[in-house]
């Protein structure tokens, strides 16, 4: 009698088997779940590095400002600085209300508050407060410049204090500067 042999069990068993569908599918849906998998992935690490820099740059602020957020700074602004002790300048963001303070010629029996902005939004308690002394009307007087963020608020120097600057007197300075 003549021996024959016979593959059982199907297309899986056996030396040479192979996925009936393995030139099509299976492949092209390994590489697709690589791709989700590596996209998730870096999805992941950009929402855990960008915590970490807002934690780090909260720290900073915290280091540099302190809490309640504060600026300050010293100079000769012409405000009853007679006995030549120059003008203090604190600018404070308490619970989102910018308040500054000036102690003209470092008397503080006359001590001023301007009030600035009251900032919105989450986290704008933190925000730091930034002060700078300009002449930004050419009239050789320091007018002080306030920065919160990307705004500009200016303050100028008239009648021996700081006033917020009006609508007109931006119009006019823009203007200026057009010519």
């Amino acid at each position: 009698m003549a021996a024959t042999s016979k593959e059982i069990g199907g297309p899986m068993r056996g030396r040479g088997a192979r996925w009936p569908l393995s030139g099509t599918l299976v492949p092209q849906l390994n590489w697709l779940v690589y791709g989700v998998t590596a996209v998730l992935a870096l999805l992941a690490l950009y929402a855990l590095l960008s915590s970490f820099v807002g934690a780090g740059r909260n720290i900073f602020d915290d280091w540099r400002y302190g809490y309640p957020r504060t600026d300050h700074l010293s100079a000769f602004v012409g405000h009853e600085e007679n006995d030549g002790s120059p003008t203090h300048l604190f600018a404070y963001n308490i619970d989102r209300r910018v308040l500054i303070i000036e102690i003209p010629g470092g008397d503080p029996s006359k001590v001023r508050a301007l009030e600035g902005p009251y900032l919105f939004g989450a986290g704008e308690d933190k925000t730091p407060v930034l002060m700078s002394l300009e002449d930004v009307n050419n009239d050789t007087h320091k007018d002080l410049v306030v920065r919160i963020k990307d705004e500009k608020m200016i303050y100028l120097n008239q009648a021996g204090q700081f006033q917020l600057i009006s609508a007109e007197q931006r119009r006019d300075m823009v203007q200026g500067a057009a010519r």
